[in-house]
């Protein structure tokens, strides 16, 4: 019985070709030693020993198919195994980004105009490259043609960082909101009651975070989740607090001070002045 050699995966489809014959045991022991020795030059195989024996010609050719199948398997598996795993970034229900590390690859977006069947549309460069009538037929497009090399390469800004880009940042910020049960706002964060709690950024790689009470100032942060969840009311030490009055921190003593009394002692216009002097 002849059965088909494995060969490595068609590039397009992910299917196995199948193309040369192969052959058991079985099926070379029925043959004579003639038909043997075409088979064995056919496939390429050198046989050892006594070429007056069929038996030796049956153990060349099973040798060198077996050697071949190592190879096609390897070839396969190597083939199989993905260039690093692109990771997606929920910009809106209808965009996305697809990143690769730090490094944009493209993105997926909605055409709402009127007349168009296929709406979802991949963008490379700022420039379309694809059309689809769903998002899951642009994710797969991407993916195939990233794995085999097609996909047009993104420009990357001159600058990388894990935050590199704006809409990245505000996904980020966002899902931490979202997290924290609090509300994204064009001009801040804020709780379910309509109260400005400060805003949060990232700048350079560094995460920074403003409570609305703190006079614009910055504190830095390690991440966007450690940023918004200085913001959340849950987090007592960070909880808005009535403003005291400078003159009633001078009265109490230094080793009794918060951190944040004493920002907000510095902040003061009298302690400023009193320190200049």
């Amino acid at each position: 019985m002849e059965n088909l050699l494995r060969s490595p995966f068609d590039p397009f489809t992910g299917n196995l070709i199948m193309t040369h014959p192969t052959y058991t045991q079985q099926a070379l022991s029925r043959y004579n030693l003639p038909r043997l020795k075409r088979i064995a030059a056919d496939l390429g195989a050198t046989p050892t020993g006594d070429k007056r024996a069929a038996d030796t010609w049956i153990n060349a050719i099973l040798t060198h198919q077996f050697a071949q199948l190592q190879k096609v398997d390897e070839q396969a598996t190597a083939q199989a195994v993905a260039p690093e795993e692109l990771r997606t970034v929920e910009i809106s229900f209808y965009d996305h980004e697809y990143y690769c590390g730090d490094k944009l690859i493209a993105a997926i977006t909605h055409d709402d105009n009127d007349f168009v069947t296929q709406r979802w549309v991949v963008m490379v460069n700022g420039a379309e490259i694809h059309r689809a009538a769903t998002p899951m037929l642009c994710d797969r497009y991407i993916r195939i043609h990233y794995k085999d090399g097609s996909l047009p390469v993104q420009e990357q800004t001159t600058i990388e960082t894990p935050c590199s880009t704006g809409n990245e940042i505000m996904a980020q910020i966002f899902n931490e909101c979202e997290n924290c049960g609090l509300e994204l706002l064009d001009d801040g964060i804020y709780t379910s009651d309509d109260v400005k709690l400060g805003e949060v950024g990232c700048t350079d790689g560094v995460w920074w975070v403003i409570r609305a009470s703190s006079v614009q100032q910055k504190v830095a942060c390690e991440s966007a989740e450690s940023a918004v969840r200085r913001l959340s009311p849950s987090q007592t030490s960070l909880s808005v607090v009535k403003p005291l009055d400078w003159q009633e921190l001078l009265d109490k003593p230094f080793d009794q001070l918060s951190k944040q009394e004493w920002l907000l002692m510095m902040e003061s216009e009298p302690v400023s002045e009193l320190v200049a002097a």
